[in-house]
Parts: C-alpha cells; structure tokens; sequence
C-alpha cells in the first residue's frame, strides 16, 4: 500500500504548487475559451515583441490530455525535492525549474530562428508551442544523471527506467499526442544535461532572486510593448474560434462597441 497522499505533498511542496498553477491555468483557459494562439510562443510573435509569451506558454496547456501527461511526470519527478542528501532538494529544484523555464524558451527561440534564416523553413516562424514539457524533460534527463536508479512513474500505471527516461517518453508522446513538440523536447533535454554535466551551475538565492526580477521587468515591458498591458486584454483574447474575422464587445458606460479582427494562426505544438 502506497504512503497517503497528504504525506507526499509535504515531501514535494513546490512541485505540487507548480502542479496547481497549471491546473488553474488549464482550468481558466477552457472556462473563458482562450485559444492556443493567445497564450502560446511562436518565432513570429516573439519577433514582434511578445516575449512575455516564453513564459505563459510555459504553464499554458489546451488539451487535458496533455496537462495529465505532464503533470503526472511532474510529480514522478518531485523525488529531487527529497535529495537533498545528494545535492538537490526544494532549493536546486526551485532554482533549475527557474533556469529550465528560461533556457529552454530561449534555446527553441534559437532553434526557430536557425531554421527559418538558415534553412528557409517558413513553416517554423508561425508554429505555437504550449505546455511545460521542457521543464519536464530537462527534469528527466537531470534526474537521470544524478539518481539513475530511480523509476519514473506516468498515470500510475507505467513505470519507466529514468536513464532512459527523456528518449522514451519522446516516443510515448509522440505516439500518444500526434501534435506534440520536437524541439521543445530536445530544447529541455539540452538544457538538462547542461545542468547536469554542470556547465550551467552557480545557481544561489541572489542569483535566483536576480533572474527573477529580470523576468519579471522583460515580462511587464514586453506586456506594454506589444500592446497587452491594457488589462481588458483577457478578455479581447478570449476567443472561441482563431480563425473568426469579427468579435464585438459592447464596453460599458458609453453605448459604443469595439470590435476586433483576427488573423489565422499557425500550426500548434505541444511542449
């Protein structure tokens, strides 16, 4: 018989708020019907000054299938919070999850761009990546290196070997989830085995703080710089359908209406 599960959320207490966030997330995307393309990054509307996208895009999931996949690797994963004996635990986790978020984005920005200028692959600069599978994946492969004797555990059922844990969870993805992300996979993986091998390390509470607030200061000034630090954004993008030309909000107080018109979006993945 498995410990209760009261018991597990007080060994992984930063995992289970990550879990709860993207939840919540999941759950007010399909209440107020937010398409992909409102919440997702692609080369093209980074280029455009939505940089703010890496990390809604991030904690973003359309498809419960896909937040159920990612969250139960998730909380497979959250046994690093109980290594603190082997120089992890809530501190490294909570630090790399924040290294992982960042990179990750930044690194499939890259790979976009290299494909688009280099190779001439148009089709890259409009595909939207959402989910937190990059985090997921360089969580994978960090563990996989640090603890290899460790099992990841997806939906309960199946039990994979963590030293191979990335690539077969790319094959299980794919399989399972036909619009799921390459590069955003391979761009976590990459990461992680940077963190692992220690080529990114260093990580403390005044670095951590740091990036954080330069996160959030390119967050609020990407926000202001592509047009959606007016508040009532949530709402304009709240939309059903990405390929509907004409929505009407009447706004209060003055009788009068806006009305905005949308462009079709690209191709989606899921990350």
């Amino acid at each position: 018989m498995g410990r209760p599960l009261f018991y597990e959320i007080l060994e992984k207490p930063a995992t289970t708020c990550i879990i709860g966030v993207c939840s919540a997330i999941w759950f007010y995307i399909q209440k107020k019907n937010i398409g992909y393309s409102h919440v997702g990054f692609s080369y093209e509307n980074a280029i455009e000054g939505h940089h703010w996208r890496i990390i809604t895009s991030t904690f973003s999931h359309i498809s419960v299938l896909h937040l159920v996949f990612n969250m139960s690797a998730l909380w497979s994963l959250g046994i690093v919070e109980q290594l603190g004996n082997i120089g992890l635990g809530v501190v490294y986790y909570l630090h790399y999850t924040l290294v992982l978020v960042v990179l990750s984005g930044v690194l499939v920005f890259g790979m976009y761009h290299t494909l688009i200028i280099r190779f001439k692959l148009e089709h890259f600069r409009r595909v939207t990546a959402v989910g937190y599978s990059c985090v997921v994946f360089g969580w994978m492969t960090i563990l996989s290196m640090k603890q290899p004797s460790s099992k990841l555990d997806l939906f309960g059922f199946l039990s994979l070997p963590i030293s191979f844990a990335p690539f077969e969870s790319l094959i299980f993805t794919s399989l399972i989830v036909p619009q799921a992300s390459f590069l955003g996979h391979l761009s976590g993986i990459i990461v992680g085995y940077a963190i692992g091998w220690g080529l990114i390390n260093g990580m403390n509470n005044y670095w951590a703080v740091t990036m954080l607030g330069w996160i959030v200061l390119v967050f609020v000034f990407s926000l202001k710089r592509s047009g959606a630090y007016d508040f009532s954004f949530f709402e304009i993008e709240s939309i059903t359908d990405p390929y509907l030309h004409s929505v009407r909000f009447p706004a209060s107080g003055n009788g009068r209406t806006l009305q905005m018109t949308a462009l079709p979006v690209g191709d989606v993945e899921l990350v």
